[in-house]
């Protein structure tokens, strides 16, 4: 297979170590399973595992292979087996925080050109997870395109103000609204899905992800499940990432849903997403401000001439705070855990002695 199906360009061309080629190849990662991985640099899928000294040099999951990530392997038994020796830079990351308690990162995929975000008409249409989702794809210098499911089940009125909620707030998004079962606007999609690119769907369960996905693969394969009726949430239809070849040579990976969507480290992910907030911050009167009670902060004053929403602001001040905190959690993490990585060389250095 030419390795340009699989998404390699020009702008990977640039950022590999030519000399590696004569011990290994250039392959993509196309799944994830706990500690194995699935790659392929030709027709198909291979099974594979990362070396002892990627493993042993690895800081944070950030440096463990994730779907999409090209790599140097070296392949064996006739191609039925490979080695991962190292990732090769990427152009983009998606990543969030582990879900839960503790402050680590969770990488989503990588090398990603664009990202549909879904949401549905019904009960998981949500402005502010809308946003946590831009923050995160926009951290990720990412694409976003917002795809609204389930259009046959509203009326015009409820989509056109829908829309126009999202491109009032957000006036260069992309929008596309669709229908799994009327296929209205599916062909939009798919003429969005260009061969050599690679996009990804993320969204909450339920949303109509998979089907979409078998609509635009036109391969009925990808197992799906009944949202309950309660509350119009779905149960997880898909339990691990993967990239899957479209026929027109398009890539896409397939998420699992997500419920908790937090974040370490994104202002810039922040700032492109609420980005007349973060032009306001820089004319406040405090260089420091916090935004919430000083005299002579912008935001506050724009808040109350009803410049921007109240929901938004406290959006923005709460991801703010949380991705601060969480930031501080992580870097304290971090510095505990290489003290504690020095006290181990120490310890085994002096056993050898």
């Amino acid at each position: 297979m030419n390795l340009n199906k699989l998404g390699f360009n020009k702008w990977f061309e640039d950022n590999i170590d030519s000399s590696k080629l004569a011990n290994y190849q250039i392959a993509r990662v196309t799944a994830v399973n706990k500690d194995s991985f699935q790659i392929k640099s030709g027709e198909k899928d291979v099974f594979a595992e990362v070396t002892g000294k990627l493993l042993f040099d690895a800081d944070s999951p950030t440096d463990f292979p994730t779907v999409g990530d090209f790599v140097y392997a070296q392949f064996y038994d006739n191609d039925s087996f490979a080695v991962i020796n190292e990732i090769i830079p990427r152009k983009s990351l998606l990543k969030r925080k582990t879900a839960g308690k503790k402050t680590d990162y969770q990488l989503i995929a990588a090398n990603i050109d664009t990202a549909f975000i879904i949401q549905s008409f019904g009960a998981d249409y949500n402005m502010r997870r809308l946003e946590r989702y831009l923050v995160m794809v926009n951290e990720g210098n990412i694409e976003p395109v917002v795809l609204l499911s389930k259009s046959d089940l509203t009326t015009d009125m409820e989509r056109n103000k829908k829309i126009a909620d999202i491109k009032a707030l957000m006036p260069n998004i992309e929008v596309v609204e669709f229908s799994n079962l009327t296929h209205y606007g599916i062909n939009r999609i798919k003429e969005m899905l260009i061969p050599g690119k690679t996009f990804c769907l993320l969204g909450s369960s339920g949303t109509g992800k998979t089907t979409l996905l078998n609509n635009l693969t036109d391969d009925y394969k990808f197992d799906t499940n009944e949202i309950r009726e309660k509350d119009g949430k779905g149960r997880h239809t898909t339990t691990r990432r993967q990239l899957i070849s479209l026929k027109n040579d398009a890539m896409i990976i397939d998420t699992p849903g997500m419920r908790e969507l937090g974040n370490i480290a994104v202002s810039a992910g922040i700032n492109e997403t609420f980005n007349e907030i973060a032009d306001l911050s820089n004319q406040c009167l405090y260089k420091d401000c916090s935004h919430t009670n000083e005299n002579g902060c912008e935001i506050l004053q724009a808040l109350k001439d009803g410049i921007i929403s109240e929901e938004r602001y406290q959006n923005f001040v709460r991801i703010s705070k949380e991705t601060a905190y969480n930031e501080m959690s992580y870097f304290e993490k971090r510095k505990k855990d290489k003290i504690f990585g020095k006290l181990c060389k120490s310890v085994m250095q002096n056993k050898k002695k």
